[in-house]
């Protein structure tokens, strides 16, 4: 079965005043959740990101679309690369790689 990934933004700093512009986003709490069906994995992180004092969108105008937009453009979260490396973690519940195995003398 083929996994389904969901992005959440899970939390956002911002600093609250920056040169007279009112709750500046600086950084960004992030969680990508693979499901296959039977097996879930994720990976989270968080993404800082600058303001350069262009376009801005007021805070309580933002939308989990534009905030995932600053996020994979900002060159520290590679969108392919998180969800290649839950899709990992999935594939390794299934075919296991590695094993804890009972003590062979404890029977």
């Amino acid at each position: 079965m083929a996994t389904t990934f969901t992005w959440t933004v899970t939390a956002i700093e911002c600093v609250l005043n920056q040169e007279g512009t009112a709750n500046v986003v600086s950084n960004v709490h992030w969680t990508c959740l693979g499901v296959d069906g039977t097996h879930t994995a994720n990976v989270s992180g968080t993404c800082g990101l600058g303001f350069s004092g262009g376009a801005f969108t007021p805070y309580e105008q933002l939308t989990q679309d534009q905030v995932f937009g600053w996020v994979w453009t900002s060159g520290s979260v590679n969108k392919e690369g998180v969800e290649a490396s839950v899709e990992y973690q999935i594939q390794d519940m299934i075919n296991p790689a590695v094993a804890t195995l009972p003590l062979p003398w404890q029977n």
